[in-house]
C-alpha cells in the first residue's frame, strides 16, 4: 500500500477516446465475434489453455458517461452468454450519469505492468488465476468486470490494489466513479444478475462485478 498523490485523492480524470464517441450522445452498443484484429490487440490476455474458447467470446463497443460529463465509446471482450447482462448494467449506468474514466481492451503491456501504477482501466476478459489462487479468475471466463479499479480498489488488510489508491479504502468519503453499498450503480449490476465484490466478508473486491458470484 503506498499513500495516494494529493491530486488522485478525489480523482476525476478522463482518458483520451480509443473509439468514436456517439455523434448523438445517446446509449449505442454493438456485439461481434473475435476478429483478428482484435485478437491481436488482446495479445497475451489469451493464451493457450484458457478456459473459454475464442469462439465463445464477443467484442462488445457500448456508450458509457464521462467524468467530463460527455458520452464515450468504451470496448469489453465477454462471453456470449453474458452480452445481454453486461449491456443492460451499462445502460442503466449511463441513464443514471455513473462517471467512467476508460474502457478499452488490456493487452500485453496491461499484463506486465507492476500493481504501483495508477491506472483506471473498466476491463472484462483476462485469462487469469484469481488473486492469490491457483484456480481461474471469473474474468478467464469472461463473466467478471472490473468497473474504475481505481476509485473501487481491492482491498486485503494492507494490500490495496492499485496501490496508490489507498485513500479510496475510506468507503464513507464518497466521490465520483465509486461502488456504494445499497446505490443506484450497485444495483444497475446486481438487478442484471452480477455479484458485487464489495459484498465479499474478505477481501473486499469493490471494482469487481461477476456473473459466477466469485
Amino acid at each position: 500500500m503506498l499513500p495516494t498523490p494529493p491530486q488522485l485523492r478525489n480523482r476525476r480524470l478522463q482518458a483520451a477516446d480509443v473509439l468514436p464517441p456517439p455523434s448523438d450522445g445517446r446509449f449505442h452498443t454493438t456485439a461481434a465475434g473475435i476478429s483478428s484484429e482484435v485478437r491481436e490487440r488482446m495479445g497475451t490476455t489469451y493464451k493457450a489453455g484458457c478456459p473459454t474458447p475464442l469462439s465463445a467470446l464477443r467484442y462488445v463497443t457500448l456508450t458509457f458517461r464521462g467524468f467530463d460529463g460527455k458520452a464515450h465509446t468504451g470496448e469489453l471482450v465477454v462471453r456470449q452468454d453474458a452480452v445481454a447482462h453486461v449491456t443492460a448494467a451499462f445502460r442503466r449506468l449511463f441513464a443514471i450519469g455513473f462517471p467512467i474514466e476508460e474502457m478499452r481492451l488490456p493487452g500485453t503491456r496491461d499484463m506486465n505492468e507492476r500493481p504501483t501504477g495508477d491506472g483506471n482501466d473498466t476491463a472484462s476478459f483476462v485469462c487469469r488465476p484469481a488473486r492469490g489462487q491457483t484456480r481461474f479468475s471469473a474474468h478467464a471466463y469472461g463473466l467478471a468486470i472490473d468497473v474504475n479499479p481505481f476509485q473501487n480498489p481491492y482491498v486485503k488488510g494492507d494490500l490495496v490494489l492499485p496501490e496508490l489508491a489507498s485513500a479510496y479504502r475510506d468507503r464513507t468519503w464518497h466521490r465520483a466513479g465509486m461502488f456504494l453499498a445499497r446505490s443506484a450503480a450497485v444495483r444497475a449490476f446486481t438487478d442484471n444478475g452480477f455479484t458485487w465484490g464489495g459484498t465479499f466478508s474478505r477481501p473486499k473486491d469493490y471494482q469487481h462485478m461477476t456473473l459466477t458470484g466469485n
